[in-house]
């Protein structure tokens, strides 16, 4: 019988942010084909978390514990939970994000010359000490048992500078509203994170990639689809579903020859 290389099938993987709109998709597309998953998540309460998640696995194939990825305590004791119960994760998922959302306080969609610091200090917090954190004691953890794969979710905005002209129609109709300035510095943070990592633990066997994601669809107002949708030779947004073929190949040994590597996945925004 021919091995399935795309086999995530007992893989121990711990997803931050795993309770957000991707990452709720990340962690059903894992548990349900027969990985172990523990969820790194703020949010308290599990039964409400549970319910957010799909009946399509066992739940015995899901952990959601409590943590925080900018407190390397916070980080280990999550560690030590997922060690007891099912031994050394294989694969790291950094998902856990934070972002200006529209309806952001006016100083922080505003002039990037009056850009808030704490905002700042709070965005780079999570986007890039947290990963970095995240990395240092889940990845040394892998390291030291010579096998393991990172992923680093990163964004077009990382990698090319947000188009203002989007937000036009806002200023147009009187709000001072720009992409602001710390996501993406922070998703820069993460390609040469990934890079030095990947060198660094080559010889260990643990392999670290970036994967860089356009937008996606979550009921945005309609000009501002328009003005997105422009931009991309897809001539939309993604799916919420559309980056799980991505996760899946990183976690399992189809890509085991891949390392130090970005992976955009934008619908083609990047291309233009």
């Amino acid at each position: 019988m021919t091995q399935d290389i795309f086999s995530v099938q007992e893989k121990i993987v711990v997803v931050t942010g795993g309770l957000g709109q991707l990452g709720r998709q990340f962690c059903t597309a894992l548990a349900s084909r027969g990985a172990r998953v523990a969820v790194f998540d703020l949010d308290a309460d599990k039964l409400e978390a549970l319910a957010l998640l799909s009946d399509e696995f066992p739940k015995e194939n899901l952990l959601i514990i409590s943590a925080d990825v900018t407190n390397r305590r916070s980080l280990q004791k999550a560690l030590d939970q997922v060690n007891e119960i099912w031994g050394v994760p294989h694969a790291l998922i950094n998902n856990a994000a934070l972002d200006s959302p529209p309806n952001a306080p006016a100083e922080e969609n505003g002039l990037f010359e009056t850009y808030p610091e704490h905002s700042w200090d709070r965005v780079m917090e999570v986007n890039a000490k947290g990963v970095f954190l995240c990395c240092q004691v889940l990845g040394g953890q892998m390291a030291a048992e010579g096998r393991g794969s990172i992923i680093n979710i990163a964004s077009i905005y990382g990698i090319v500078s947000p188009d203002q002209r989007i937000y036009e129609y806002r200023r147009k109709g009187g709000s001072t509203f720009y992409k602001p300035v710390a996501y993406s510095v922070s998703k820069s943070a993460l390609l040469n994170l990934t890079r030095y990592l990947a060198t660094y633990w080559a010889g260990r066997n643990v392999r670290v990639n970036t994967v860089t994601f356009g937008g996606v669809f979550n009921n945005q107002d309609q000009k501002f689809l328009q003005g997105y949708c422009a931009k991309v030779p897809l001539g939309r947004m993604a799916r919420e579903d559309e980056y799980n073929g991505a996760i899946i190949f990183l976690v399992s040994d189809a890509s085991s020859y891949m390392t130090g590597s970005n992976m955009i996945i934008d619908g083609g925004w990047t291309a233009w």
